[in-house]
């Protein structure tokens, strides 16, 4: 239930009174009420009426969870863990999220989801996940059971209040745009809202693809419904200098018809099983998009078919300024 000094903040702000606002909660803050404090954390990360500053919203945030606020102890674990507004520390965010699991039932569930997987002390894979070659004349690699069925759960059920209809991006502005080549629902775990198995994921796919974690965009969920599909396209961008060099589907239910991804140029169509991951490259050996990896998502014929892909880059890649 959100309290009435932070109803009033968010009124403030949408009626145009933001530094109004902002005061309010600053004021509120320094008196110890934890709802202002994690408020104020959140706005300081968007960039909501005040500068976007991680560094503050990390303070604000451990103060709030110095006085008990649940949510702001799961938002601070995910924060450290992917080292935004401090160093990347996943020993110390594992510690905390085991301190949180010992009266929140959503950090008791990661846990013993973490502490399944076979994870180094930086939380990347014990062991590298290998992939089989599926095209010849490109790379393109098909990992079986990439993803467990209780991690394909949890993508889903962390990510579905994240949905909205999906987004091309427009060559002219280089702003999202809803667009009729694609027609599915989506979800991105921004880097406030990357719980360690998510971030273990991440890990996982940086080891099987050999690129940087760094290199990664956030983990998009993605959801078909009958008739939706994604027309042949390229997932490389227009006019950026960071391209997108591999793509990883991972696939995270079965029970669908249709949907398949299909590489027309290469004359492959791959229907993944639960918890299969498809990785493909994007760009030639001059960092140019390549026709090989013009691929598609074929129509859903029957049922709902989720996804989550995660975009990799040539160099690192800022998410809070993408």
């Amino acid at each position: 239930m959100t309290s009435p000094t932070v109803s009033h903040a968010r009124q403030l702000a949408a009626s145009g009174q933001v530094a109004q606002a902002v005061t309010r909660l600053e004021q509120a803050s320094s008196q110890g009420d934890v709802d202002a404090l994690f408020c104020l954390a959140t706005w300081h990360l968007a960039g909501h009426g005040v500068a976007r500053d991680l560094e503050r919203a990390r303070g604000l945030l451990r103060r709030a969870v110095e006085i008990g606020h649940v949510d702001a102890a799961l938002m601070e674990i995910a924060l450290t863990a992917n080292g935004s507004g401090g160093p990347v520390d996943w020993t110390e965010a594992l510690a905390r999220l085991k301190i949180a699991a010992q009266g929140d039932p959503v950090a008791q569930q990661q846990l013993a989801l973490i502490e399944r997987m076979a994870l180094a002390p930086d939380g990347a894979p014990v062991a590298v996940p290998a992939g089989e070659a599926l095209a010849g004349g490109w790379d393109v690699r098909l990992f079986r059971q990439f993803l467990t069925g209780d991690e394909c759960h949890h993508v889903i059920s962390e990510g579905q209040a994240l949905l909205e209809p999906a987004m091309v991006i427009d060559p002219r502005s280089g702003r999202p745009m809803p667009h009729p080549i694609r027609t599915s629902d989506g979800g991105i775990f921004g880097p406030a809202r990357e719980d360690l198995v998510i971030q273990a994921i991440n890990r996982r796919i940086a080891a099987a693809s050999g690129t940087m974690l760094s290199g990664g965009e956030p983990l998009t969920l993605l959801r078909y419904a009958v008739g939706q599909q994604y027309r042949q396209h390229h997932d490389c961008l227009p006019h950026v200098r960071n391209q997108r060099a591999w793509t990883m589907l991972i696939y995270l239910n079965e029970g669908y018809a249709g949907g398949e991804t299909i590489f027309p140029r290469l004359g492959l169509s791959v229907k993944g099983r639960k918890g299969n991951a498809l990785l493909f490259r994007n760009t030639d050996a001059q960092g140019q998009a390549a026709e090989a990896a013009v691929h598609l998502g074929a129509p859903v014929m029957a049922g709902q078919k989720w996804l989550c892909t995660r975009w990799i880059r040539h160099d690192r890649h800022d998410p809070w300024n993408p």
